[in-house]
């Protein structure tokens, strides 16, 4: 059974996910949001309790000139000491994102400090945004200045930035095992998330044959795109490996 929770970020979080960390949950997907410098204990909480996290960190930006104008926390050498940290203790975390493009004020220079962290931070996902003026915001005061399509260029250059990190990650995964939450299915495939897969934002795992949606099918991963993953149910794998070997044996066969 899969159970999806929302939980806020307060000062009685680790109490609430040790309280959550209950074996009969199954699969619990959890969002955490990094924003503030926190203790992580609770990250260490859900790794004893072998819980299954996929964790959100919002961002919105990494250079600490624009955050500060966003009004949000700008010390970003905690945000790498934190995901060092947490990558280390769980290696299986799939860490996502999301970034506003284009937010007033917003340099080059500026940009490029943003380009250079998701290079080097390697998110498995990331989300991007350009920003819309909205009167009423904190950030009315500040205008609209970066024209349209500088943002829309630098957009395009921070997705062109991320898509082969993706497909790394995601090709890391080849030949894995990952439980898929099947969500509909038609022309002999079926459609379905990871633990690692927000719903109707990332990607797919797309298995071979129609499971019933709501089943968790653990799938052998054989493929992987950028943004999807491909797989054998791990109950048919070796009807699947022995009837690859046959047909190689047989194309061998034929060549001589």
């Amino acid at each position: 059974r899969a159970v999806a929770i929302a939980v806020d970020v307060d000062d009685d979080l680790e109490t609430r996910l040790v309280d959550l960390a209950q074996p009969e949950l199954g699969h619990l997907y959890v969002g955490a949001l990094l924003g503030r410098d926190r203790d992580p204990r609770p990250v260490e909480h859900l790794r004893r309790a072998l819980l299954v996290l996929r964790e959100l960190a919002p961002l919105q930006h990494a250079d600490p000139t624009v955050l500060r104008q966003m009004r949000r926390p700008a010390n970003i050498e905690w945000v790498y000491r934190t995901l060092e940290k947490m990558r280390k203790r769980m290696p299986t975390l799939a860490l996502r994102t999301t970034f506003i493009i284009g937010y007033p004020g917003e340099t080059e220079k500026e940009f490029q400090y943003l380009l250079d962290f998701i290079e080097e931070i390697r998110f498995d996902k990331v989300g991007a945004f350009l920003f819309s003026f909205e009167p009423g915001t904190s950030s009315e005061v500040l205008g609209d200045p970066v024209p349209d399509q500088v943002k829309q260029e630098r957009w395009e250059r921070l997705m062109a930035r991320q898509q082969p990190i993706s497909l790394e990650r995601n090709q890391s995964l080849v030949g894995k095992t990952l439980d898929v939450l099947i969500e509909g299915q038609g022309d002999g495939l079926s459609m379905g998330r990871t633990y690692r897969d927000a719903p109707e934002i990332d990607g797919l795992a797309i298995l071979e044959g129609e499971h019933p949606s709501g089943q968790l099918i653990p799938m052998r991963v054989t493929d992987a795109l950028a943004y999807d993953l491909h797989g054998i149910a791990e109950s048919e794998w070796s009807s699947f490996i022995s009837s690859n070997s046959l047909n190689r044996i047989n194309i061998e066969q034929d060549g001589d």
